[in-house]
């Protein structure tokens, strides 16, 4: 049995409850994880709450999308995405179906050796920030010759791209409160506060332009600086903006299963990860059953530039 924590209904994070799952033995293409910890990410929010969440799995709705831990079953003639696999292995999965669990089955082609560099609460919460980080620098081109503003740069998806942007030769503005100006220089990024004079505060650092916005806050400030700074569209993308940016002419950046470019990503965050060069800050960690309470921190709280996990 697996202690999972699941929303009966859509709601606040407050509808959570646990629930006693029977967890079969694995099939071929299938591992079984004892997890160690599980990520949290504004995206279970909206997953609890419906927005973006399939009705057809109430009342019994899985949360959570990214998980490490330990291998404690493995299917026959199975092998993990980063090769070989054993009972008593390491490892990180994304994305998960039911994160929020002690134990669960992965496919396998979603599970790789944790880098020994990582806590267990790091690992967890590597990939979807990263991946995400990684597609918003891919998709605008992002390069060498680039100024880039990255809003909700203290953030976890901006304190990824602030790392994947500095290793791409680009300069970055972040956008962040006063409180996070270190965070955001530690990582490669010139903080700049936002609140009005933001588009000023900006054009006073980057007198000859800038050229990408990558909005990971969704606010209607961090949209309308970047369609004042930015002249080509095609290089203003954000994560949160919605409904805003499905009318505007930007790219937008919806949270659907991985495209196979952005699953062969996923082996090259692991690699910067395991030497040191993508590191994921992790602020605080919540008992499982309190994961309510770590969901509820995040919606409204300040994690202050790291992360948050779940701990079974």
């Amino acid at each position: 049995m697996s202690l999972n924590m699941i929303a009966p209904t859509f709601g606040p994070p407050d509808v959570l409850e646990p629930l006693d799952v029977t967890v079969p033995p694995p099939g071929p293409g299938e591992v079984t994880i004892g997890v160690r910890a599980a990520g949290v990410n504004m995206s279970d929010v909206l997953a609890i709450a419906g927005v973006v969440a399939n009705p057809t799995l109430l009342p019994r709705h899985p949360v959570g999308y990214e998980v490490a831990g330990v291998i404690s079953a493995i299917g026959p003639d199975t092998r993990i995405a980063s090769g070989g696999g054993a009972v008593g292995d390491p490892v990180l999965a994304f994305r998960v179906v039911g994160g929020y669990a002690e134990r669960l089955n992965v496919p396998a082609a979603d599970v790789y050796r944790k880098p020994d560099l990582l806590s267990f609460p790091e690992a967890a919460n590597l990939l979807l920030a990263a991946t995400t980080a990684s597609k918003l620098l891919r998709v605008t081109a992002v390069g060498a010759a680039d100024v880039v503003v990255v809003h909700g740069a203290s953030g976890a998806t901006g304190v990824s791209v602030l790392q994947q942007a500095a290793m791409l030769g680009a300069r970055v503005i972040g956008t962040c409160g006063r409180e996070n100006f270190a965070l955001v220089k530690r990582f490669g990024g010139e903080p700049v506060e936002y609140g009005e004079g933001l588009e000023d505060r900006v054009r006073e650092l980057a007198p000859d332009g800038v050229q990408v916005a990558l909005d990971c806050v969704g606010t209607d400030e961090a949209l309308d600086v970047s369609f004042a700074l930015v002249a080509d569209r095609r290089r203003i993308m954000t994560t949160a903006a919605y409904p805003r940016a499905l009318v505007e002419d930007m790219e937008l950046m919806i949270g659907t299963y991985p495209a196979e470019s952005e699953r062969a990503a996923r082996g090259r965050l692991i690699e910067l990860a395991a030497a040191g060069r993508l590191v994921v800050p992790v602020v605080r960690t919540y008992p499982l059953a309190r994961a309510a309470e770590a969901l509820n921190f995040l919606a409204h709280g300040h994690p202050g530039g790291g992360k948050l996990a779940l701990i079974p």
